[in-house]
């Protein structure tokens, strides 16, 4: 049998938040002079909010239908009646405008958003309201990491950052990857992988029903690293290159990372059936092992013929 190899790649720096003030009033809006990545990131939080409240009916809130609504979901002021704070202030919130907001009032237009966890934890970082315990991410991959992907061959397994940079891979990940020792760095990305044509993207049977996951997750990562140039360079390429991305992009779904199922198709192999999971290697959302586990026999027997005829 072919020696496993591994390939690895340095993650980048973490991007650590300045944590902002947050007194409970609002203030006036500033003149246009803040830094462009806080101007960036409260644009963000505009749309963000927005496409919430517009898939919000006012039945779904207790609120009675009153004249017509030229725009889908809840009104401005209705969001702001819910939430107990101030039309004004929700309004320049929503406009992207530099104002102070506290935990306390943002927790209330979260609940009057019927945001869910991740949502809530998404506008959070847009708002610029740090987590009281953050975390942060691991910057290499360590030689029990390395070792770990050995042992779990044939079963195909990375290593992946919340960027979805594959950091290392052992061999069984090729078979659903193809060379990825012979893909520039810039493009050992999963993300990259599965909006442009690549191996991955011809073999992941389900890959249109992937995509919106995949955008929603990605979306929800980057909230905390918005100004950094390797995250930046990612979005703008892939918005460039993929309609697909862009439509999904532009929906402003957020979702956190999960297990679940793929089926891959290889022409060597057949049809194979998996259950991808998780395993964080520190505090979660930093770097983390997705291993493949074969969900039937079948698989399991593709997987040792691979391996048998050196993969």
């Amino acid at each position: 049998m072919a020696s496993t190899t591994l390939s690895a790649q340095p993650a980048p720096a973490v991007f650590a938040p300045v944590a902002p003030t947050a007194p409970a009033a609002p203030s006036a809006p500033v003149a246009p002079a803040a830094r462009q990545p806080a101007a960036a990131r409260r644009q963000e939080l505009a749309a963000f909010l927005r496409s919430r409240r517009e898939r919000i009916s006012p039945e779904q809130v207790g609120l009675p239908e009153t004249g017509r609504r030229r725009t889908p979901g809840l009104r401005r002021e209705e969001v702001a009646q819910l939430a107990t704070v101030g039309v004004t202030w929700y309004t320049w919130l929503e406009q992207g405008r530099d104002i102070q907001v506290s935990a306390q009032v943002l927790g209330s237009v979260a609940r009057a958003l019927r945001l869910d966890p991740t949502e809530r934890a998404h506008l959070f970082v847009l708002a610029g309201v740090d987590d009281p315990a953050p975390v942060v991410e691991c910057a290499t991959v360590t030689p029990a990491a390395r070792a770990l992907l050995v042992q779990l061959e044939p079963l195909p397994a990375a290593v992946l950052n919340s960027r979805y940079d594959i950091l290392a891979y052992n061999r069984a990940y090729t078979w659903i990857t193809g060379d990825l020792d012979a893909l520039p760095p810039e493009e050992r990305n999963l993300m990259w992988l599965a909006f442009t044509d690549s191996v991955f993207r011809r073999t992941l049977v389900d890959v249109d029903e992937a995509h919106p996951g995949m955008v929603a997750r990605f979306r929800a990562a980057m909230a905390d690293h918005g100004s950094e140039p390797a995250w930046k360079s990612l979005l703008t390429r892939l918005r460039r290159v993929s309609p697909e991305f862009e439509a999904a992009w532009e929906r402003h779904e957020v979702a956190g990372q999960g297990n679940g199922l793929k089926r891959f198709l290889l022409p060597e192999a057949g049809l194979l059936r998996f259950e991808y999971t998780n395993l964080w290697l520190g505090p979660r959302p930093g770097p983390r092992v997705v291993a493949y586990t074969p969900q039937d026999a079948e698989t399991r027997q593709a997987l040792d013929r691979l391996a048998a005829a050196g993969g």
